[in-house]
């Protein structure tokens, strides 16, 4: 039996990242992500759902998109590192907290931007990114 096997199916795993060097390669990825999200979501009747960054020199960062199209990012304290990165990706100013508020014109940025960082993602159904007052 292969590990995987005793997963349940609607069970998110973490998978290595692949670096996207173009933006058609982003554009491509999001739309993927946006299927697989899609079916959790309907699996799962989760809230809270997104994706879940590992980075490769430490931390996580959690995306969620709104109904809007707007993108939250929860950027963990060990992951801090990369704040001012995110930053000159977007073209967004850092928060006063680890929630960013981006427009949702900047998602294919921030991934193109972050892609050579990222060592890992996985699904996930139940993260509080609407934590407002940490804004």
């Amino acid at each position: 039996m292969f590990e995987d096997d005793q997963k349940k199916p609607d069970e998110p795993v973490e998978r290595p990242w692949i670096v996207l060097k173009t933006t058609y390669d982003v554009e491509a990825w999001i739309d993927q992500q946006n299927r697989a999200i899609q079916q959790l979501i309907n699996s799962n009747k989760a809230s809270g759902w997104g994706i879940c960054f590992g980075l490769s020199e430490g931390g996580e960062l959690y995306l969620h998109t709104t109904s809007e199209g707007d993108v939250l990012l929860d950027v963990t304290s060990d992951a801090e590192w990369v704040s001012p990165l995110i930053a000159a990706a977007t073209q967004v100013d850092m928060p006063a907290g680890q929630i960013w508020a981006l427009p949702g014109d900047r998602l294919t940025q921030l991934v193109f931007g972050l892609s050579s960082l990222i060592a890992t993602t996985r699904l996930v159904a139940e993260h509080n990114f609407n934590m407002k007052k940490r804004y």
